[in-house]
This record gives structure tokens, sequence and C-alpha cells, in this order.
């Protein structure tokens, strides 16, 4: 991986001739010179393209914005709007959380997650890009690059990983009435430690050795070096290792549990028409809280699922097979999935509450209603609420 960090500073020659200290002109005029590189690295890498030269410095100035000035102000107010939603949003929720933090229950917790990476993609990220995009090229050099790159993917995977616990906490508590009665706080805490170190770890990697985070083709943005998978097989082996970890795998789990609640919801449904009200409004309150869930996962899933096209495209394609233009769209939808939960505890509650009373009532006692508790989802089989008094906590 020398190599390709030295191409990440400095525009070189591609041939094989590397010889004492020489001096490389690019297209943006800029004279850079790189010290002698050993034969062997380049003899040791096994290149899939002998002339491959990473996709940021096809065009001089890999920093520069490859969009109109326009184009960039536009995006820097989409970005700006979005950023503040989501962390107002998801502020409010760790807020609340905070205020009753020795009260949550193991949903609960679940939902603190989700929200504390929800928050730190909008706090950590959003502001580079706008501030870079106002600019009309990235400001922050390789290592601010480097971060936020990092930053995007270890928050971004966090949050598809909080996800599919949750999706596995419903497909267990729908499907497997005994889960409900042995999940305790303390198996919460060793899950989310677990999709915490997940999370770093993948993100990590590419800041050791295997693989890399480089510019977006429009200039403005950092992600994972996907490009890479054109050049090597190491390269090829970190794109395959995390689409498959990090997004088939998790996105398989969350499809086959909500699969399977949707299988046992229909199978269920006679036997639970002859229970009495108590446990039929229980199981309409799971049903509930899936619903939620599954609302959840599928903004995550619809924001995400286009940048994961274009960055397979992109790695495995020919060069220039994702217009500039083009690949700036499922970008943008990316970093907007972090604004979707709050608004949908929101929808959720707002509906839930037009329900169960005459609308203005609600309206009326919904301050009281938000100081008393915090939205979730949660809710237990074994311990049903009674009719007039079950609720989405969100």
């Amino acid at each position: 991986m020398l190599l390709h960090r030295i191409l990440q500073q400095c525009w070189i020659d591609t041939s094989p001739r590397v010889s004492g200290k020489k001096t490389f002109l690019h297209s943006s005029s800029v004279l850079q010179s790189v010290e002698e590189v050993p034969m062997e690295v380049m003899e040791n890498e096994t290149w899939t393209h002998s002339s491959y030269v990473p996709h940021y410095l096809l065009r001089g100035d890999p920093f520069a914005s490859r969009l109109s000035k326009e184009a960039d102000i536009v995006a820097a107010l989409y970005i700006c709007i979005i950023g503040l939603m989501s962390a107002t949003g998801n502020g409010y929720v760790l807020y609340m959380t905070f205020k009753r933090k020795t009260k949550l229950k193991p949903p609960e917790l679940m939902t603190l997650n989700l929200a504390i990476f929800d928050f730190g993609i909008s706090v950590t990220g959003k502001p580079f890009f706008i501030v870079s995009s106002l600019s009309h090229r990235w400001l922050f050099g390789w290592e601010g690059c480097r971060f936020y790159g990092w930053a995007g993917f270890f928050f971004g995977c966090g949050s598809l990983i909080t996800m599919t616990v949750v999706s596995l906490d419903r497909y267990l508590k729908i499907c497997h009435l005994r889960y409900g009665a042995w999940l305790k706080r303390h198996h919460a805490f060793l899950c989310l430690a677990s999709v915490w170190a997940y999370a770093a770890f993948w993100a990590t990697m590419p800041l050791v050795g295997w693989g890399s985070y480089a510019p977006e083709p429009f200039g403005t943005s950092c992600t994972l070096d996907w490009w890479l998978a054109q050049a090597s097989v190491s390269g090829q082996s970190f794109v395959m290792a995390i689409l498959f970890f990090c997004l088939i795998l998790p996105t398989g789990i969350i499809v086959f549990s909500y699969v399977m609640i949707i299988f046992k919801v229909k199978s269920s449904a006679k036997e639970i028409s002859h229970f009495d009200a108590r446990i039929r409004n229980s199981h309409d309150l799971e049903i509930k809280l899936t619903k939620v869930a599954m609302l959840i996962c599928a903004g995550f899933l619809i924001a995400w699922i286009p940048y994961a096209v274009v960055s397979v495209v992109s790695a495995f394609g020919e060069p220039d097979s994702v217009p500039i233009p083009v690949s700036v769209i499922p970008t943008l939808l990316a970093k907007s999935s972090a604004m979707y939960n709050p608004i949908i505890y929101q929808v959720v509650d707002v509906k839930t509450s037009c329900t169960n009373f005459s609308c203005c009532k609600a309206l009326k006692e919904r301050i009281h209603f938000r100081k008393s508790r915090l939205y979730t989802i949660s809710g237990s089989l074994r311990d049903p609420l009674p009719p007039k008094e079950a609720h989405i906590e969100m």
C-alpha cells in the first residue's frame, strides 16, 4: 500500500521506470517531487491493471470541485437543512433519554444507540461538506479527508448494524415469545458494545492499510476508496469484504426478520382473535412497534442503497462509468438518512394520539406527554399495557 499512499500525495508517471528523484508535472501545472520508490514495492503489488491511476488524480487537483458553483451552493444548502433537522431531532431524543437514563428498557437502549449514531454523523460530517461546497473545493486536505471518510463510514455502519439488532429484537419477540422474558439491560449493553466494536473495526481498516479513504469524484466529499477494486487483488478483497459484512449481511438479516414476522402475524391472526381484549391489545401494540421498526429500516435502506449501487458500479465498472453529476445525487440522498428517524417518531406519535383521543385533546396534552416519557421502540408481550394506556413509545 506504500505506492498507493504516494499516489495520494502526488501525480506520478505510471511507467515502471523509477530512478533517483524525479519531478512530474500534472494537469494543474503544479510541480511536485517524489522520493525514489523501490522496484520491489511495485513488483510485490499484484495489479489488475498495470496502468491504473487513482480516479482523483486523473483530472489534476483531487480536491477541486467538478460541479458548477451553483450546483455546489444548492448541495450545501440542502445538506445544511437536513443537517440541522437531523441534529435537532436526534439531539432531542438524546436529551429526553438523558433525563430518564436509569429507567431505560433494553429496546429503548437500542433506540438511544441509533440516535447517537445519527447525531454523530450529523455533527461530524455535514459541516465539512457544507464549508467545502460553498468554497467550491475540499479545504481540509488528506488528513481531513481520512477523518471525514472514517466518521461517515463508522456512524453509517453503526446505524445499519443497530437497525439489524432492532430487527432481530422484533423477530424474536414476535416469533419466539420466550425471548422477551430473559432480555435484560446487561444483555442490551453487551449487544450494543458489539455494535460499536464491529463498526469501529471496519471503519479503521482503511486507516491501517487495508483499503483507504479518497475524494469522491465530484471533489468536495470523501468516502471509502471503492475504486481500489480496479487496482489490485487486495483492493478487490477489501471492497468485497465491506460489501458483504457491512451491507449485504445486515440487509439480509433485516429482510429475513421482517419477512418471518409477516408470516407469523398472518398465521397467528386467527388464534389471536379468540383471546380476550387484553391479549389482543398487547398483540396489536407489538405489531405497531414492528411497523415503526420496519419504517426506520426501510428509510435507511432507501437512502443508502442507491449510493451502494453507484459505488459497486464505480468499483467494478469501466472508468467514468458513472457520470459525476449522477454520482452526486445518491451521495446527497445517503447523507439525509439520519434525518428520517426523528420524523418517523413524531409522525407515529401524532397518529397514535389522534387515534386514541380527539386530535384537539391530543395537541393540548402533547407538552405534558413529551415531558413524561421518551419515545422508543419498545413493548412486551409478557407485560402488556391496559387498552387505555397502550401507546407506542419512541
